[in-house]
């Protein structure tokens, strides 16, 4: 059973607010780590565990959340501490009871995520880095985004399909994509964005208001077409949202083919964390791909 006892104490610590007869309810739906609402009649908090190794996991995740919330584009849970235990790491953000989209909020996000990524930021990779689920993920500075996506995104997934063991189809049709990688940015120049790194339907939601709210980043700064690659991955968002984005800051042509490439990168994550169907995903998006060069 978890004792929340360290995790109250360092709350109270950070907020002022005296904090107790609370109760802790478990909240379903995360893959990597466990959640749970705790509250009592003044105050509720959202708290992610994990094991005590994954504390600068939930550090870089507080980072993102910060660099979001500083953009003022969308609405993003505070940070309100994060830290170890002998038995978890933990995250606590403030607590919003969240609602599906719906088709004005939907065209609030399109806009509001099209105001995020219109912000140039001054190199793609990040300050640090962070995990894409439980996966390392590497954000050197770099001014060449192929180089980038070639070798902190592609290449450093199939190192991961190499130690995990995957076969070798996979790393060769992979090695050869990467080697065919120019031929998908002719003509078209990607500008680093601040991107949330991770934005399938699962990772956002609206408050009781309406308000679009995003969490469980990943952040880092690449190309915007990366964010919406990402939003059509599993299930996708409403054509309210994609006609309020294209209207805000359109998509280059060239997106269509790209957003492939770009969610190859998740694809891989998944067989390098949960393997099953997703090898056979990852091998026909490589032949689409590779049909392509």
């Amino acid at each position: 059973m978890t004792n929340f006892d360290a995790i109250v104490e360092h709350i109270q610590q950070i907020t002022g607010h005296v904090f107790k007869e609370f109760n802790h309810s478990a909240i379903s739906g995360g893959g990597i780590n466990a959640a749970y609402h705790l509250s009592n009649q003044g105050h509720a908090y959202f708290v992610k565990l994990n094991t005590p190794d994954r504390e600068a996991m939930f550090e870089a995740e507080a980072q993102g959340l910060n660099e979001l919330a500083a953009m003022q584009c969308l609405r993003i849970p505070n940070v309100i501490c994060f830290g170890q235990t002998p038995q978890h790491s933990y995250l606590v953000l403030e607590y919003i009871p969240c609602q599906s989209f719906d088709t004005s909020s939907s065209r609030l996000f399109g806009e509001q995520l099209a105001q995020l990524h219109q912000v140039e930021q001054p190199f793609f990779g990040w300050h640090i880095d962070n995990t894409i689920g439980s996966t390392p993920q590497y954000n050197p500075r770099e001014h060449d985004w192929l180089h980038f996506w070639q070798q902190h995104r592609l290449q450093q997934q199939l190192t991961f399909l190499q130690q995990n063991g995957y076969g070798k189809q996979l790393q060769d049709k992979g090695q050869h994509l990467i080697e065919s990688l120019p031929a998908f940015f002719e003509g078209y120049q990607a500008k680093p964005s601040l991107l949330h790194g991770d934005l399938w339907s699962g990772n956002a939601a609206t408050d009781p208001n309406g308000k679009p709210i995003i969490y469980d980043p990943a952040c880092y700064y690449g190309d915007r077409e990366t964010d919406i690659a990402m939003t059509e991955l599993f299930g996708g968002f409403s054509p309210a949202f994609y006609e309020s984005y294209d209207a805000n800051f359109p998509l280059d042509p060239g997106y269509s083919t790209r957003k492939i490439l770009y969610n190859l990168y998740h694809i891989l994550n998944h067989v390098n964390l949960f393997g099953g169907s997703y090898v056979n995903q990852a091998d026909n998006m490589l032949d689409q791909l590779l049909a392509k060069t």
